[in-house]
């Protein structure tokens, strides 16, 4: 088999509160490859946020690794972190986090821009994934003129505007009825079966977890096989 796109290997993260240790996570693994997709089913309270996290290079673990594409960052600089946060990572949150005051494609074109494309690559790139999503009608649009689906496709073609290798999604379909919910996540998975991304899946929505390749969930901090 192919290395994992994101190997977390023991890992142990805890915080302090006041004298006590609450240990979160406690020799957590995963490994996550290229074009699967798997749902992290947790209840709130149980480290689910903190292993999104430390996948996504946001918080450092205090024992373990978390390797992306190979690469072991536990150790590494702040800036060589952020330059694998920018160039192989894509987030998607439960709220679209969408800037306002620009329009749907300016919104898929800032963080390409960010990486150094050139305005006309990136306006092209933007374009082309928002008619993937099925909203390039939409294009001129600025997020409060869009629906709540809208936005969340618009936010889903954002995180993946810059190539990423792994996407790390936060209850990407919690603020959204469930026909809509339906839809935006079909669009995910083909998004993922067609650019072979690895994805990472939080939610509490059993009927989504059951979509995906595999489930997993948190027990005394460890990563566990769970059935929804």
């Amino acid at each position: 088999m192919s290395e994992p796109v994101l190997a977390i290997r023991d890992v142990r993260r805890a915080y302090r509160e006041g004298p006590r240790e609450l240990v979160v996570l406690e020799n957590a693994s995963l490994d996550l490859h290229a074009g699967e997709l798997v749902a992290l089913v947790a209840p709130s309270g149980t480290g689910k946020s903190t292993l999104l996290h430390l996948a996504g290079l946001l918080e450092r673990p205090d024992g373990g690794d978390v390797h992306i594409a190979g690469k072991a960052t536990r150790a590494m600089a702040d800036r060589e972190r952020t330059l694998i946060r920018r160039n192989e990572l894509g987030f998607v949150y439960q709220f679209h986090h969408l800037l306002p005051e620009f329009s749907a494609i300016e919104n898929l074109m800032v963080p390409q821009m960010i990486r150094g494309v050139s305005r006309d690559v990136a306006s092209q790139r933007a374009a082309e994934l928002l008619d993937y999503m099925r909203i390039g009608e939409r294009a001129a649009h600025r997020p409060a003129e869009l629906s709540g689906g809208e936005q969340q496709r618009v936010a889903i073609a954002r995180a993946v505007a810059n190539a990423p290798r792994l996407l790390l999604a936060d209850e990407p379909t919690g603020n959204l009825d469930p026909e809509t919910s339906s839809h935006v996540f079909s669009m995910l998975e083909t998004l993922v079966r067609s650019t072979g991304l690895a994805a990472l899946v939080a939610t509490h929505n059993h009927e989504l977890a059951r979509r995906m390749d595999r489930c997993v969930t948190l027990d005394h901090g460890q990563i566990v096989s769970y059935q929804p």
